[in-house]
């Protein structure tokens, strides 16, 4: 007699047209893994004498470099700012790879032949590590450009 094998399908069928799961294990979301721990990067331009400077900094990592080679202003925000002897800008933001990433440049405004002597500054959790000057512009990178 199949009685018994007909009354197990039918069971399942029904089990399974109302939604209840028999024997089906949930998997539970997984967050993603965290990613590297980010590093405090401090950034500080100023002039020997007062000066309206232009100013490039990076304040985020970028995905990869070929991310950034497409569109390096995308990472790289721009700004003016008054500068001078008394008058430092300065910037803290906080990066995954400073090593790679971490970069400030000043520099004089394209139409001037004005030469204020620039300086910048690049500290990654409180240590300098980097320091550049010059007349017209200064890059402080840990990476080489």
């Amino acid at each position: 007699m199949m009685l018994p094998a007909r009354w197990a399908a039918l069971t399942l069928l029904v089990a399974a047209a109302i939604g209840t799961p028999i024997g089906v294990a949930q998997a539970e979301p997984v967050d993603p893994p965290p990613g590297p721990p980010l590093r405090h990067v401090q950034y500080s331009v100023w002039s020997e004498k007062p000066y309206r400077a232009e100013i490039y900094y990076r304040d985020t990592d970028p995905p990869n470099w070929g991310e950034y080679s497409h569109n390096p202003y995308l990472y790289s925000p721009n700004i003016e700012v008054d500068v001078g002897p008394d008058r430092k800008w300065n910037m803290d933001t906080y990066l995954a790879n400073p090593d790679a990433w971490a970069m400030v440049v000043t520099s004089i405004q394209t139409d001037s032949q004005a030469t204020p002597n620039l300086h910048c500054v690049l500290a990654v959790d409180g240590v300098v590590a980097k320091t550049a000057q010059g007349p017209k512009g200064a890059l402080c990178s840990i990476r080489p450009w």
